[in-house]
């Protein structure tokens, strides 16, 4: 059984995000749950990595002391899987805005869909997408984008270990992604859709492992919340 103290000196939960969730949502719910149930007015509690609101999976979530720990995780590899959508674009890489342009598929094999994986294997350069929360000059980057302001982006270099398909039911790519931080699997899904002479965007998105943990291990906030009831409940 977690004491309040465990909580305080440090702890690693595994949560699995769900859909529509921000991943600030998360830590607020986990850190207003250990409030309420332990009567504590403050416990540090904070995430190592976001994951945009149409995107599900691990989370890792540290408390207390361990918060510290939070770029430590952060710098671990990655594993995601993920659908990817062939023939049309949005301006968001992914579902979190319309689509804005559609081209044709015909063209595309299963042989050619699995050659062109080869040229984002290793480093590679790659351009955030324009709706993320990085920062230029102070402000973060889709706020430029909801307002219709142009600003440049610059290249980042990344790592991407595995790109493997796992079907192919075109429009429909489904994938297994491991890369290193930094990269944007929504910049990845923009970028294929590009090689294969066509378009293509994020229609699925799901994080399976960082480092060593596991989304296998994880539970989602809901059953936490019922874990952590039934912890007062018998202490």
């Amino acid at each position: 059984m977690l004491t309040e103290q465990d909580y305080k000196d440090g702890q690693i939960l595994l949560i699995d995000k769900p859909l529509q969730w921000t991943s600030f949502q998360v830590v607020n719910k986990l850190r207003w749950l250990i409030r309420r149930n332990f009567a504590i007015k403050k416990i540090k509690v904070g995430h190592a990595g976001t994951l945009d609101p149409l995107a599900s999976g691990l989370l890792i979530i540290c408390t207390g002391k361990f918060t510290k720990r939070i770029q430590e995780f952060m710098g671990q590899i990655k594993e995601y899987t993920g659908t990817i959508t062939l023939g049309a674009t949005t301006p968001s890489y992914d579902l979190e805005t319309e689509i804005d342009e559609t081209f044709p598929i015909d063209h595309i094999s299963e042989e050619v869909i699995k050659t062109t994986t080869k040229q984002f294997i290793g480093e590679i350069e790659q351009y955030p997408p324009i709706f993320s929360a990085l920062k230029k000059n102070g402000k973060r980057l889709y706020e430029y984008a909801r307002q219709g302001e142009e600003v440049e982006i610059s290249v980042r270099k990344i790592t991407i270990s595995t790109f493997e398909i796992t079907r192919v039911e075109l429009p429909e790519v489904d994938f297994r992604v491991v890369c290193e931080k930094g990269t944007y699997i929504r910049s990845l899904a923009h970028d294929f859709g590009k090689a294969l002479q066509s378009g293509g965007h994020l229609s699925v998105l799901r994080r399976t492992k960082i480092g060593e943990f596991s989304v296998d291990d994880a539970i989602s906030p809901e059953v936490f919340e019922n874990q952590l009831h039934t912890e007062i409940e018998t202490t």
